[in-house]
């Protein structure tokens, strides 16, 4: 598979339809959609340079969602990954995530953030491999740290950070984490 492209506005409609399709095996078409809702095409319009597609001759397979803070000139944030569920556990999901780290540093970004829902291990066993560390919440469960209400009443989160630099990046990219 070719290397992680800049995403495109034109991409939307697809990776919307993405989401509905590769996500459908987990939750009913309603979930499925509600999750597109996190996408709306503003992303795409105002940090497509900060977003990746890893696409092949059968379309996109991978997408990562990501931007850089306007108020904070030292962060960078990944908002949203989605991997086929055929290519999961290859190395899709990290080698986008490691792109988006070497640009963020090249563009003089030192940290990353992303958060996810406390139920979902899957993503927080990924980004624990990837070398993010929990922030401190303000309760725990099950030995994880919460942020409650972090998206609003109910809505819980899992608040990752993660220090990157030149150096660390290339060393990211290698493989070696």
């Amino acid at each position: 598979m070719p290397d992680p492209r800049r995403a495109r506005v034109s991409d939307h409609a697809t990776i919307v339809e993405c989401v509905h399709q590769w996500w459908g095996d987990s939750r009913t078409p309603e979930q499925a959609r509600e999750l597109s809702l996190l996408l709306p095409k503003l992303f795409l319009q105002f940090f497509s340079g900060t977003s990746l597609v890893l696409e092949d001759e059968s379309g996109i397979r991978a997408f990562l969602v990501g931007f850089y803070s306007a108020d904070n000139e030292t962060e960078a944030y990944v908002h949203f990954v989605g991997v086929d569920p055929t290519l999961r556990g290859q190395g899709a999901a990290r080698r986008l995530y490691t792109t988006f780290f070497q640009r963020a540093a090249e563009a003089g970004r030192t940290e990353v953030r992303a958060i996810t829902s406390p139920g979902n291990a899957g993503s927080i066993a990924f980004h624990r491999a990837m070398g993010f560390t929990l922030e401190a919440g303000d309760r725990v469960v099950d030995g994880l740290s919460l942020h409650s209400d972090y998206d609003g009443p109910g809505q819980d989160r899992v608040c990752f950070y993660r220090r990157i630099g030149r150096g660390e990046s290339a060393f990211a990219t290698s493989g070696w984490l």
